[in-house]
């Protein structure tokens, strides 16, 4: 049998969260409306797993993640938040959970990330995975003079894309791409697009878990 508390204020959220684990054979759901209940639960209980938003009422969520970890070090504690913007999911990685999911994740990939906890591994959205990506990229030295739509250009250029593949995917004119990728080879100081493929695969730009053109 496998134990998952979920925390969360809301009502709502907490019997949404329920009725999708039930897919899951042999899961017992416990709930607590904020991170004090949890820690009572989880100080009484052996838990499997802990999901857990970070806006809760009393003690903020990430010093509740900081106290759970504390406490039960061995159980996973997967964040998920109405916040999905990269830096929540990146200090809440930090404050010691094993994965981060926004509310707006579809449920396949919610389970498929309880899975990967439960077996004892980390799991974070891929929408928020790509933009923790960039922020890296646009951390590089090397690549500090792009902004970020050139990185993104870059990055399609990486994985196959042509001038008009990379117009049509991002929505602008031919001649807007064709002029991004002379001021890129000009800021990186390179003369052919064919060094621009070869920065980009060196730099890991292709791995971004985002749609190729």
């Amino acid at each position: 049998m496998t134990r998952v508390l979920v925390v969360d204020d809301h009502a709502i959220v907490r019997d949404g969260l329920r009725r999708l684990l039930k897919e899951r054979a042999e899961t017992e759901v416990l709930e607590a409306e904020s991170g004090e209940i949890a820690l009572e639960i989880q100080s009484a209980l052996h838990l499997d797993l802990i999901i857990l938003d970070l806006n809760l009422p009393g003690v903020g969520g990430l010093e509740i993640v900081r106290r759970l970890v504390r406490a039960r070090p061995g159980c996973p504690i997967l964040v998920f938040s109405q916040l999905s913007a990269a830096i929540y999911a990146v200090k809440s990685l930090e404050a010691g959970a094993r994965g981060f999911m926004s509310k707006n994740a579809m449920p396949d990939e919610l389970l498929d990330a309880i899975d990967v906890l439960l077996g004892g591994g980390v799991a974070v959205e891929q929408a928020i995975q790509r933009e923790i990506a960039l922020h890296d990229v646009l951390d590089d030295p090397y690549l500090k003079p792009l902004n970020e739509r050139e990185v993104e250009i870059l990055r399609l250029l990486a994985v196959g894309g042509t001038i008009s593949d990379i117009a049509g995917h991002l929505g602008i004119a031919y001649k807007t791409v064709a002029n991004a990728l002379s001021r890129i080879k000009e800021k990186l100081g390179v003369g052919q697009t064919a060094d621009l493929i070869r920065i980009a695969l060196t730099r890991g730009l292709a791995d971004f878990t985002s749609p190729s053109v």
